[in-house]
């Protein structure tokens, strides 16, 4: 039986496995499975090498294992490398592993035309690079990035060719890739770098974070009146990709929405 999975530390919170599950029944790949992975850091390279011989074809990569999945490939995409971090690994028949980024694919396939406007992206992790790039490379007119501690923001910036800044100003399209809101309680919008008066109508407001119902940060910003777009449509559209790749199937984007739509309404 062929296996994917998705390998993190925590993971049980991801809804990859019923989205892609369905994906594969969708498909017809009745006896494929997809299945949660959690690998703390010390048990993450091993286990990664030794799933090929176990039967599966690939794996999504999360938090904290995008940085290390792009080290212990032994091929990369352009993109992988640029951005530095992996979220898809593809097992070759041979064993060896390929690492590429559908994350800022992803990102791209969700968002409004962003050519020629200004971008905030928030947080200096795995998805905030993936996120600058994306954005670098549709030919946004200024890509600034914020993080709670300057200097992530600064190396990361450099690596990219984007700006970093220590007081974000207003953009037209902002895109959170911190944790903030991930919990139903505690972390708030109000620990963002964020003015509510600066999400106006014409602006795009982007979370990473998918959780049931909007995060503050995009009530916050739907109640001005801008375009609001959730976590739920990024995860589908960055694992529509990574489904093709190990299965070289068009991915079934409406039965992968539904899934995770069906979970984050029960």
């Amino acid at each position: 039986m062929p296996y994917l999975g998705v390998c993190g530390w925590p993971v049980a919170h991801s809804r990859s496995p019923a989205m892609q599950n369905a994906a594969l029944a969708a498909v017809g790949l009745h006896d494929w499975r997809y299945l949660l992975l959690p690998l703390p850091l010390e048990l993450f390279a091993e286990t990664v090498r030794a799933l090929p011989a176990a039967g599966f074809r690939g794996v999504n990569v999360t938090i904290p294992h995008k940085e290390t999945a792009l080290a212990l490939a032994g091929t990369a995409s352009v993109a992988a490398r640029e951005i530095g971090a992996a979220n898809t690994l593809t097992f070759e028949e041979d064993g060896a592993i390929a690492a590429d980024n559908t994350d800022w694919t992803g990102l791209l396939e969700v968002l409004p035309e962003p050519a020629g406007k200004t971008a905030l992206v928030l947080g200096a992790g795995g998805a905030a690079r993936a996120s600058a790039y994306a954005l670098r490379e549709a030919g946004a007119a200024d890509v600034a990035v914020w993080n709670r501690t300057p200097e992530r923001a600064e190396t990361l910036a450099a690596a990219l060719g984007v700006r970093a800044v220590r007081r974000p100003g207003t953009a037209q399209i902002v895109v959170n890739c911190t944790s903030v809101g991930l919990a139903d309680q505690g972390a708030t919008f109000k620990a963002l770098p964020l003015q509510a008066d600066s999400l106006d109508a014409g602006s795009c407001v982007v979370d990473m974070v998918y959780r049931d119902g909007d995060t503050e940060l995009l009530e916050a910003a739907r109640t001005r009146g801008a375009t609001v777009i959730d976590g739920l449509e990024v995860l589908v559209a960055q694992g529509a990709a990574s489904f093709e790749r190990w299965t070289g199937r068009a991915a079934p984007r409406q039965a992968m929405r539904e899934a995770v739509r069906t979970i984050a309404s029960t």
